[in-house]
């Protein structure tokens, strides 16, 4: 089982801005040291609860099996580096989420566009974690009444045969809870329990094998509690996690990823 810890992504010191990217997160395209990244800073709009769901869900995103970007964390000082915010403020000082870009395109939507992926394994995949980490910001259930989110599927051409693409698990700042700020609630049973599908796109249906479903339920059954905790426990203190919805959301995680695994056949 992968530690996502360990290969955290330097992208060492911010070197200029470069553009707004509209989102609700106020996420900027920058260059850093290491080349040009995207980042997520402290006194964005949604506020520093948005960071602390960017990377526990990328985080466990990996551990689950699922490719993402390359990803790590930035130090801003918000008195030397000038980062404008599309919301007219400006990024303040401490820690920032960034992922590295690289080359590739988001979903269009078609069916077309899956059939160029080189790991459409990983499509029973998603939807599950997406369904774990409660993941409105995909594919909400329809109850949710939120539009699909195409903008959230990206087709990386990294390391790819010319032609194909690879489903990347991509922003993740909208998990667990509808609440602007975590709290030990979301450890409630009714939170735990929720028997609602997340990530399941129409597009996806041809997709959504059984055996490949019962394997990622079986690997979602298997991960290790504690290699959750150490994910949680390294959320910076700066995004204002306090001990007790730490404790809380682990709780949540793993309570929850216990009743997904048992439950995938009637769930999806």
């Amino acid at each position: 089982m992968p530690d996502p810890l360990n290969d955290l992504w330097s992208p060492g010191e911010f070197v200029r801005f470069g553009r707004h990217l509209g989102t609700s997160t106020s996420v900027v395209e920058v260059v850093m040291e290491e080349g040009n990244a995207y980042l997520k800073a402290l006194g964005n709009p949604e506020g520093p609860h948005a960071l602390v769901r960017e990377f526990v869900g990328t985080c466990l995103a990996s551990v689950f099996g699922l490719p993402t970007l390359n990803y790590g964390l930035a130090q801003i000082d918000a008195t030397i580096d000038e980062i404008p915010l599309g919301n007219g403020t400006q990024a303040a000082t401490g820690t920032a989420w960034v992922t590295q870009c690289e080359p590739g395109h988001v979903w269009g939507g078609t069916m077309a566009e899956l059939e160029q992926l080189d790991n459409p394994m990983d499509i029973p995949r998603l939807v599950l974690f997406d369904t774990w980490v409660r993941n409105r910001d995909r594919h909400a259930p329809p109850e949710l009444r939120r539009k699909p989110n195409y903008g959230n599927v990206f087709f990386s051409s990294r390391d790819c045969e010319p032609g194909q693409y690879r489903l990347l698990a991509m922003d993740h700042t909208h998990l667990f809870s509808r609440e602007a700020f975590l709290t030990r609630r979301i450890a409630h049973i009714g939170e735990i329990r929720d028997s609602k599908v997340y990530g399941r796109f129409p597009q996806f249906e041809p997709y959504l094998d059984a055996g490949m479903l019962e394997r990622a339920a079986g690997d979602l059954q298997r991960l290790d509690p504690n290699l959750i905790a150490r994910v949680i426990d390294a959320v910076p203190d700066d995004w204002e996690l306090n001990r007790e919805t730490r404790d809380a959301l682990l709780d949540f995680l793993v309570r929850r990823a216990s009743l997904v695994a048992e439950n995938w056949k009637s769930l999806l």
